[in-house]
């Protein structure tokens, strides 16, 4: 079967090509992909070419998937796999497979004939046998893309700990109705964290989500309002630390004086970091969440109360298979939407330039149908375009009724009536 594919030659070498794919083996499984978000790491990926850690050295003679963040349906599968995948099941990919020799290697960075910027992939064996295919049962494909970056914030979550007085027993996980911070949270994976903060199955009782953006906090409001956390049992409070004299004392009164038992910082800047650690409450724990690109980024931090006060930071760079689990359930089920983190829309054909731009395009995820021809364009340019384009006319009658956010209903026009490729 013929397929069209992103595939990486070498640094700042993305090409759009149709090729072959072999016929798939007794353990491989065909698939049908049909939506990939874009992640900053394929971006990191694509510059640094085989100096980075998950792409081969060959890839000048033996070129790569790019795309790690994808869902579709499956075509056709090989017998090994027969009595657990079915051709039409629906399907999302952990990418991190971790295997033992060779912990690097992942779909979308390493192989020749699976990634997420494709028409059809061959998915092999190894995906199966680490149990990293998992089946998706909802409605919109897009959740299923959304689901790779939505475990990263699981896991941060999960990844939390707390101390047992007098002991050396940690407690995963943050302090089920205590206080949390989320610092710098209104880009797209700090909106991520917010929607699950509200509605996990572990909530905080009180939710201080800060930033210096006074549009992007206020439009954080409007998607995940006060009233929706109430209903759920968390006090939520917008804070536009830009506008505060003393940002650490207000944050600090919102608690009371006892501080934060859980801080996520979103950005690698370290005045946030810093204020992050200056809000921290006994057995207090930081989210150093955003991944820096200065390997040598560094911040102060109070080494006295890490002593007397068992503060403690914690690191998260993914999530894990469960972590992977946990997100399609709850977007299947619908307890959680993190369509908020999605800006702009495109085809398969935009693929290779947006990578390359990644840092210098503004907004949050960028989603792509990879059967399409269709320019990247933002949603809040949708109006604008429909004033020419029929297409972009009918997307943007779909948004005025969604909130302009992404939705199955304007996927589902997407898919019947977009430009294929």
């Amino acid at each position: 079967m013929k397929t069209k594919a992103v595939r990486l030659y070498g640094k700042n070498d993305l090409r759009l090509d149709e090729f072959e794919l072999p016929a798939i083996k007794d353990d491989e499984i065909l698939a049908h992909i049909i939506s990939d978000s874009i992640c900053m790491s394929s971006y990191k990926a694509s510059i640094q070419g085989s100096d980075h850690k998950r792409v081969p050295n060959d890839i000048a003679a033996n070129p790569i998937i790019v795309g790690h963040e994808f869902c579709g349906e499956i075509v056709e599968v090989g017998p090994k796999w027969a009595a657990k995948f079915r051709k039409g099941d629906r399907f999302s990919i952990q990418p991190a497979l971790n295997q033992k020799d060779d912990p690097y290697a992942a779909p979308g960075y390493s192989f020749r004939y699976i990634g997420g910027s494709a028409t059809y992939i061959v998915i092999p064996s190894v995906v199966m046998e680490l149990d990293c295919l998992l089946p998706y049962d909802g409605k919109a494909f897009y959740h299923g893309s959304l689901s790779e970056p939505m475990s990263c914030i699981v896991g941060a979550f999960h990844a939390h700990y707390h101390t047992v007085q007098g002991s050396y027993e940690h407690k995963m996980g943050i302090v089920e109705g205590g206080k949390l911070a989320i610092l710098a949270g209104v880009g797209p994976m700090g909106l991520g964290a917010i929607d699950y903060a509200i509605h996990c199955d572990r909530k905080p009782g009180l939710l201080v989500v800060t930033d210096i953006d006074e549009a992007r906090l206020a439009r954080a409001a409007s998607i995940y309002t006060v009233e929706e956390a109430k209903k759920n049992g968390v006090k939520l409070v917008y804070l536009n630390t830009g506008k505060l004299a003393d940002p650490k004392a207000e944050l600090l009164a919102l608690t009371g004086g006892t501080g934060f038992d859980d801080v996520f910082v979103m950005a690698p800047v370290k005045p946030v970091v810093e204020l992050g650690d200056g809000i921290l409450g006994h057995d207090g724990c930081l989210d150093f969440f955003a991944g820096p690109s200065d390997t040598a980024f560094g911040a102060n931090f109070n080494f006295y109360n890490v002593h007397y006060n068992a503060t403690h930071v914690v690191g998260t760079s993914g999530g894990n298979t469960d972590d992977m689990k946990e997100s399609l359930a709850l977007m299947a089920s619908g307890k959680i939407n993190p369509s908020s983190m999605i800006t702009h829309i495109g085809g398969l054909n935009c693929v290779p330039q947006t990578t390359l731009d990644l840092p210098h395009i503004p907004g949050g995820k960028k989603l792509i149908y990879t059967n399409f021809e269709m320019e990247l364009t933002a949603i809040a340019d949708f109006a604008a375009k429909g004033e020419t384009d029929p297409l972009f006319r009918g997307l943007a009658e779909i948004m005025s009724r969604s909130n302009g956010l992404w939705c199955a209903e304007a996927e589902e026009y997407l898919l019947a009536n977009a430009k294929a490729l």
